[in-house]
């Protein structure tokens, strides 16, 4: 029987690796990009529809994708790591640049891509034909294409692409939500794959099925069957080898090491109680019992949000389009998405350690200032669209 009430996520975020590069390229950046492209298109719908020079979204598009990842990198390192750890940035000042290490805040990214738009709507660029070939930039306003008007437009691509970005942290098994307390939701499995893929470990590999005989140890630890296939390792290379490994350091680091006793559990005091067999290929293999903490998959309540959020914003500028009061649009999603991003930051764990001695925390903190914000575009919108009809 299978519980289609929880599910044990262990998805490799990892695509594929490059053979000239170490780097590997991963899902999240797959999505993140695939949401840049897919938003440039519908850009491109939007000012064909408009009457707008389409040759724009190319220039717009250049904009949004500095101005995101500039603007979530430098959000991230000055709202959460300069707050937790100043000494970090000044030892390692070139750690703000490595941006595939990690580590982008959505508030940031709303702030830079603010400023952008702010500078596309006011200059124009292009590169010189002499033969220097200077980048020139004029200050130029563009026919219908004001402030509020392009932040509108933009503000339907962004939900768009907060879905595509949400799911790749699901993928990536970050930004977790806090334990349900029921067997309702996911069980992220991945940190002890990636502890067990050290070299000195002599566990291959790991298989988790869900337990349906034994009971949950208390609502939300839910019992999971895990299969460790052993390599041909001195440690393990008897069943008494492999019981001591188990539950020595094995269960001692299941237990103490943070990132792994946030996914599982086992009572203290209590052994592990192996069934060992050998595999047709004549290496060991052990199942034991363990207890996974099912979690809200609270990424992809934010992604669903997004999703809906933009359908919802196109319907409206597709039934007005340049009728659409100026800040309407941008209005709604601030509003929106910084109103549920302060609610579901009630059901998420805080990324920082510092920020558990504060009241709110600092992904609740930012979304004040943005959800006021989005109140008064919005009604300032509704008060011009009154006024002009």
């Amino acid at each position: 029987m299978f519980n289609l009430s929880y599910i044990i996520w262990e998805p490799n975020p990892i695509f594929f690796h490059l053979p000239i590069s170490e780097y590997p390229v991963r899902y999240y950046g797959i999505l993140f990009t695939l949401g840049l492209i897919i938003s440039q298109q519908i850009l491109f719908y939007v000012f064909k529809k408009e009457g707008k020079p389409e040759r724009d979204v190319e220039s717009l598009t250049i904009y949004l994708l500095i101005a995101t990842v500039v603007g979530a990198r430098l959000g991230h390192v000055i709202f959460y790591d300069f707050l937790n750890n100043p000494e970090k940035i000044w030892q390692d000042p070139l750690y703000v640049f490595r941006v595939w290490e990690g580590g982008l805040a959505s508030h940031g990214a709303a702030i830079g891509i603010l400023l952008a738009l702010w500078f596309y709507s006011r200059f124009q660029f292009r590169i010189s034909p002499f033969k220097a070939k200077k980048l020139v930039f004029k200050k130029q306003k563009r026919p219908n294409q004001s402030f509020l008007q392009i932040v509108d437009r933009i503000a339907i691509v962004v939900a768009l692409c907060g879905c595509f970005i949400r799911v790749g942290n699901f993928i990536n098994s970050e930004i977790i939500g806090t334990p349900t307390h029921s067997d309702f939701g996911v069980v992220f499995v991945n940190n002890l794959n990636l502890f067990t893929q050290d070299d000195s470990s002599p566990i291959e590999s790991i298989s988790y099925v869900q337990n349906h005989l034994a009971p949950p140890i208390e609502p939300g630890y839910m019992p999971i069957d895990l299969t460790l296939n052993f390599k041909a390792h001195p440690d393990v290379q008897t069943e008494e080898g492999i019981e001591s490994f188990l539950n020595g350091y094995f269960l001692t680091q299941l237990k103490s090491r943070s990132f792994l006793n946030e996914h599982f559990y086992y009572p203290p005091s209590t052994e592990l109680s192996p069934l060992i067999s050998k595999t047709s290929t004549g290496e060991y293999e052990a199942t034991i019992i363990v207890y996974g903490i099912v979690r809200h998959p609270a990424q992809l309540y934010e992604a669903f949000s997004c999703l809906v959020l933009f359908f919802i914003l196109f319907g409206i500028w597709n039934k007005k389009r340049l009728n659409t009061p100026p800040g309407l649009l941008f209005g709604i999603l601030l509003m929106v998405v910084f109103s549920l991003r302060f609610l579901y930051e009630f059901i998420k764990e805080n990324q920082l350690s510092f920020e558990n001695k504060l009241m709110l925390n600092m992904g609740q903190t930012l979304s004040i200032p943005l959800i006021i914000s989005g109140v008064i575009i919005l009604i300032y919108a509704l008060r011009k669209d009154k006024q002009k009809n």
